[in-house]
């Protein structure tokens, strides 16, 4: 007890002397209230890593002024309607850059300056580098508006410090930034992995943790595991004073037998790295229940720098007739620290069931398929274990099917990135191959277009998800329905719009007597909208809207309004 006491204080310095290299006084908070955040750096999402910090907002609505953290130059503005949707960046002297994203509005030069590249670019989508200088703030100065712009779930301001040279973003809270945290981080569940030489699992169990006194454990303190080979996993979250937010945690270290053999800790990583969340978490589990599992060992195609100090990449080994302590620590960055602690033991079970496959893709080369009616290729690096792939082919004669349905293994299963996927038609209607595109079909039934090339007599596109995929035509055009929008258009602060499409994504283009127009979108909302600016004078005009989705198909909205 007394070395494993000495361990974990040594671990704690260690977390605080990581504070160090980052420069601690240099950056003031962004806002004027006091620091709540409903999103810590690291945490885990769907399909990547979160690169910031999330800032409440003072009175749970959009407008709180955001200030300059330190004085410095913008170099980058971007406009989108997912995503960050309004994204402001500064570049600092110490080598440092400042994020600021779903902004409600730019500071007025900004915004001025971003209406006129809209205009010139015609599109409401940019993305610009300003020259460096022509926009500066000094420290505390007002950059602009918390908002709710992009793919914002409420107004925040999602915050970030990068590495200006790298763009790898930082942890902000490492720069010094005062929060109050006073609560220790919760630990829910283990997961238990039997695993080979390879450390893929072959089985996997939950279980429940209890808090008992300041340590959590396991009911009966001992889980039974059919492999001398083992994985672990936990779900841990942290939480902080004054709110319900059930955040990510800054580091997790797992000890078997007071030996530290894994430690996972969130200071930086790179947005290339940001996919490798699918190999760290257990996908399965987070696809089939919405459950976040922090994986303490590396699966072999893991490339996420995020660990250290690993033995055997975190599996554990264990000897027969022998019990093995595992001892798990969740801590967050204010350095709060939780602790689990439990007995695991081998006990011989009954061989697994072969898994039943197809083909076999290692994990570390590159893969192709074809079998005549697809053809399927994965670039190296697509797969974080070796796969035992199991795909079937069946004939469904549904109404706008036009080939076999390829069922690709299943959606349980990550691809870290795009693969080719090329699909023969069947019974595809004359004159229907503008119209035709490969569909993914999803475990909910929703279908999503992910390519419409024709090479070699297939049909060509690029996916990112497993599952069920099949040619489909689609002739409908998006659908355009005002929200606010009549004749009399008098003292009116904005038009709108909400545009839908069935599978595809799509382009807009909005004429006013026959000039365009600035028509912002909100992709959560579908809403696109047009503010009227003193663009549009006193008098009647002529509005043409018009939406192409990705394969042609056309709708134009045509009226008259007077202003």
């Amino acid at each position: 007890m007394r070395i494993f006491l000495l361990l974990l204080s040594s671990f704690l310095l260690l977390s605080a002397s990581e504070k160090e290299p980052y420069p601690q006084d240099y950056f003031r908070s962004p806002v004027q209230h006091t620091l709540l955040l409903t999103g810590t750096f690291g945490e885990l999402r769907t399909n990547h890593f979160h690169s910031g910090i999330d800032i409440k907002s003072s009175k749970g609505r959009s407008g709180d002024v955001l200030l300059a953290a330190a004085g410095g130059t913008v170099s980058r503005i971007k406009v989108q309607a997912g995503g960050y949707g309004n994204a402001l960046y500064i570049d600092h002297p110490n080598g440092y850059t400042t994020v600021y994203a779903h902004l409600q509005k730019f500071s007025p030069e900004i915004a001025d300056y971003i209406k006129a590249k809209q205009y010139e670019k015609k599109s409401f989508f940019v993305d610009l580098f300003p020259e460096a200088g022509r926009f500066t703030f000094e420290k505390g100065e007002q950059v602009g508006r918390m908002g709710n712009t992009g793919s914002s779930g409420g107004p925040h301001l999602h915050f970030e410090i990068r590495d200006t040279k790298s763009e790898r973003p930082i942890n902000p809270l490492l720069f010094g930034f005062k929060i109050k945290d006073t609560y220790r981080p919760r630990m829910n569940q283990i997961r238990v992995y039997d695993l080979n030489e390879e450390r893929k699992s072959s089985a996997a169990k939950t279980y429940n943790l209890y808090a008992s006194g300041k340590r959590h454990r396991v009911k009966g303190d001992t889980v039974y595991t059919g492999s001398k080979k083992v994985g672990v996993a936990l779900k841990t979250y942290d939480f902080m004073n004054g709110l319900s937010n059930w955040n990510g945690v800054y580091a997790i270290s797992l000890f078997q037998d007071d030996e530290l053999k894994f430690r996972f800790r969130m200071e930086r990583f790179s947005f290339d790295e940001t996919r490798y969340i699918n190999a760290h978490l257990d996908y399965e589990d987070r696809v089939t229940k919405k459950s976040y599992f922090n994986r303490c060992y590396r699966l072999p195609g893991n490339q996420l720098e995020s660990y250290e100090d690993m033995i055997q990449d975190g599996m554990l080994n264990l000897e027969t007739n022998r019990s093995s302590k595992v001892t798990l620590i969740s801590e967050d960055i204010t350095g709060n620290t939780s602790k689990a602690e439990f007995w695991i033991k081998y006990r011989p079970q009954p061989s697994a069931k072969p898994e039943k496959f197809n083909y076999f893709l290692p994990y570390d080369d590159e893969n192709a398929i074809d079998n005549g009616e697809l053809y399927l290729y994965f670039p190296e690096g697509s797969f974080y274990e070796d796969l035992y792939l199991d795909y079937k082919m069946t004939l469904d004669d549904s109404d706008n099917i036009f080939s076999a349905v390829h069922q690709v293994q299943d959606y349980k299963t990550p691809v870290h990135g795009y693969f080719d996927i090329a699909i023969k038609p069947v019974d595809l209607p004359y004159g229907m191959e503008g119209k035709a595109f490969v569909a993914h079909c999803d475990k909910d039934g929703d279908i999503t277009n992910v390519g419409h090339e024709w090479k070699y007599e297939r049909l060509w596109g690029r996916s990112k998800n497993m599952g069920d995929h099949y040619i489909m035509i689609d002739t409908i055009p998006p659908s355009i329905r005002p929200s606010s929008f009549t004749y009399n258009m008098r003292g009116k602060s904005q038009m709108s719009f909400k545009v839908t499409d069935n599978y595809s994504p799509f382009d807009y283009e909005a004429l006013v007597d026959g000039e365009w127009i600035l028509m912002e979108h909100d992709a959560k909302t579908r809403r696109i909208f047009h503010r009227f600016d003193g663009r549009i004078g006193k008098g009647e005009h002529q509005l043409l809207f018009k939406v192409t989705d990705a394969l042609g198909n056309e709708s134009v909205f045509e009226r008259k309004f007077v202003r």
